[in-house]
């Protein structure tokens, strides 16, 4: 649950309220009790690990692994056999080029 910070529009009164996402804002003022107190919008809090860190545990399974590196080598040599043709068309290209004006 996350601390939100309220400001009292009429007193001016700051505080902070530890509630529920789903709970709704605050409209009372704990200093002057009228209902012009505001939520304010603010940075909100990081994300913080306790302990010592990860485990092995909490890592997909070996053959899950194994499964995702063949996956990118795959993917690799599919992108240099591309990169390799697109070399060659630019190839035959320039020399059909320099060989049509030698011609002329």
């Amino acid at each position: 649950m996350p601390t939100y910070d309220y400001i009292c529009s009429d007193c001016n009164a700051e505080w902070e309220l530890f509630q529920s996402i789903k709970a709704k804002p605050v409209r009372k003022c704990p200093e002057c009790g009228k209902l012009k107190a505001k939520r304010q919008i603010g940075t909100g809090a990081g994300v913080i690990f306790k302990g010592s860190g990860f485990y092995q545990t909490d890592y997909r399974s070996a053959s899950y692994k194994k499964g995702a590196d063949a996956a990118k080598k795959a993917e690799k040599a599919a992108s240099s056999s591309k990169s390799e043709s697109k070399d060659k068309k630019t190839e035959t290209k320039s020399e059909s080029k320099s060989t049509s004006t030698k011609k002329e």
